[in-house]
């Protein structure tokens, strides 16, 4: 296979976008998006495990593309945070072993024992109805307790036993030490009932203090634009993150024939025409290429960046264009070379073959809202036989879990909020122990299987997810939805003015296209010819055909 040097793609791909795979450091590292995805591991018990599942467990799975974000320090933190947990749950599984224990080693003269074993089950049970509670609330981790705003919420409409399943745990917990003390000083109880519940409480403690420095050290706004990225620390998870880097920002991706577009977000409204293409005045026109098509439709886009960073200061002076070719689900993941050479040379074959495996798209890329919403317009052109087939499929990747917000606010907590910090450990120790050994049984779960599937030797495929869509909300504000329409229908413009120049530079005719593309651009519909019948579009129309005997 030889490399052709003559496209003006060569000189193209060394461009700001296409420098993925020198390993050098991209503002994507520092997105406010990847900040709050490496707070998100430590406050979102599920979205921790998902992210080490779907990076780590299945290592046979290439990364779909990051936009925006930079999953290696999402990944750091979140095997940092899992290993914080188990910390915690070995800590707390020695003190519950212990309480247990105190009851059958200490025995009175009578042989009963001194800590009766119903106080360690009484509190096992309000520790599990706690935990039960806080995720009843819908709380992603219950380390830092229950959300207020949550608790207001549940209170109304039919929430009503949602809300008491996340205040009857609190109201269980306090009932809990009004027994142990009540009893203790009635001479029926014993002291171990009050001092093993506070015991507990110094792990979690322990691990809301290594979380909040997390947060203020690592995480908060200014150190993490100023402080190193952050690596794994085994040699198993360096190898993993080496194969994120060069993945990530590469120009191709490897993709199943099932899960196309992993990564991109959400469709929104693609839409394509197809249009013969007829020379004027019945002459020949000159040969109609993808390239040729792409070519006048990129110097649109990046002078439409050009003149947003000119004039305003509108998200799209950020506007980032670049080719990208999915290659389907083939050798093993080590055995794909993602060297920029090979990426040209699949860009450049790629373009104009019109493939059903390899596809090529030019990718037009807009991240607004500090990468909160990420739309993606991609672009595919054919031109064979004789015909011009436009495919643009917008994506839009949604903002972030809004409670991942939080480690504005735990950083914010200085070093000498000692006192509150233990209030707010003493309160939240049922759910967060019980987390935690909840996390650890997970662990242990996963790292057999992970053994057992040894997935470096699994059969190769493409990915099944994307970090940053996980991270994702389901809507977007009102604000959010009007800049998402705007950007798509700019950059639809300029894509639909490069491909009208490509058929007039070419001899070719353009009345048509420009009815399609009007119609299409304006969210209507275009007919070509018609006789007879009846058409409606738009909610709630109607249409109806009538004709009548002698009628003219």
């Amino acid at each position: 296979m030889t490399l052709s040097t003559g496209s003006a793609r060569t000189d193209q791909a060394k461009s700001p976008e296409q420098a993925k795979t020198a390993g050098t450091a991209r503002p994507d590292a520092r997105s406010e998006a990847t900040r709050l995805l490496c707070a998100g591991a430590y406050l979102d018990l599920d979205f921790r495990r998902r992210v080490i599942e779907e990076l780590v467990e299945h290592e046979e799975r290439p990364i779909a593309p990051s936009l925006g974000i930079d999953v290696v320090p999402v990944l750091t933190h979140a095997l940092r945070a899992r290993a914080q947990d188990v910390l915690t749950a070995v800590l707390l599984a020695c003190l519950w072993a212990a309480f247990f224990a105190s009851g059958i080693v200490n025995d009175d003269a009578d042989g009963l024992p001194d800590v009766p074993l119903p106080w360690a089950g009484i509190y096992a049970l309000v520790c599990v109805a706690h935990w039960m509670g806080q995720a009843a609330a819908g709380r992603g981790s219950a380390v830092y307790g229950v959300d207020k705003s949550t608790l207001r919420q549940a209170l109304k409409g039919r929430a009503s036993l949602r809300a008491l399943r996340a205040v009857g745990p609190p109201v269980l917990q306090l009932a809990y030490w009004i027994a142990a003390v009540a009893a203790l000083l009635e001479g029926v109880g014993s002291w171990t009932a009050v001092l093993f519940p506070l015991l507990l409480v110094l792990p979690v403690w322990m691990h809301r203090s290594r979380v909040a420095s997390v947060m203020r050290l690592e995480l908060g706004r200014e150190a993490f634009a100023r402080g190193p990225r952050a690596l794994p620390r085994s040699r198993h998870h360096r190898r993993i993150a080496a194969a994120i880097d060069r993945e990530q920002y590469a120009g191709l991706t490897i993709y199943d024939p099932s899960r196309p577009f992993i990564g991109m977000g959400r469709p929104y409204e693609p839409w394509s025409f197809v249009l013969e293409l007829k020379p004027k005045d019945g002459k020949g026109g000159a040969p109609f290429t993808a390239r040729t098509v792409v070519d006048l439709i990129r110097p649109r886009l990046e002078a439409l960046r050009d003149s947003a960073a000119a004039t305003s200061r509108d998200r799209l002076k950020d506007l980032e264009v670049e080719e990208f070719v999915y290659l389907p689900v083939g050798p093993h993941r080590p055995e794909v070379r993602y060297d920029e050479p090979v990426v040209r040379q699949h860009l450049h074959e790629a373009v104009d073959e019109g493939g059903e495996a390899r596809r090529y798209f030019l990718r037009v890329r807009v991240g607004a809202w500090d990468e909160q919403v990420v739309v993606s317009v991609l672009v595919r052109v054919h031109t064979q036989g004789g015909m011009l087939v436009l495919e643009v499929v917008p994506h839009v990747l949604m903002p972030v879990k809004p409670e991942f917000r939080a480690v504005d606010v735990i950083a914010a907590r200085g070093e000498d909020d000692i006192l509150r910090d233990g209030a707010r450990a003493l309160l939240t120790a049922p759910a967060a122990g019980f987390a935690s050994a909840v996390s650890a049984v997970r662990t242990a779960v996963a790292g057999f299987r992970t053994w057992l599937a040894d997935p470096r030797r699994a059969v190769p495929d493409g990915p099944a997810g994307s970090v940053r869509e996980i991270a994702g909300v389901h809507s977007v504000s009102l604000f959010q939805e009007m800049d998402i329409s705007r950007y798509v229908k700019t950059v639809q413009d300029r894509i639909a003015s490069g491909v009208r120049d490509a058929l007039r530079c070419q001899g070719y005719e353009t009345d048509q296209f420009e009815q399609q593309i009007v119609q299409v651009s304006e969210g209507g519909v275009f007919i070509g010819s018609m006789s007879g019948g009846a058409v409606a579009a738009g909610s709630g129309a109607q249409a109806r055909n009538t004709a009548k005997d002698g009628g003219s």
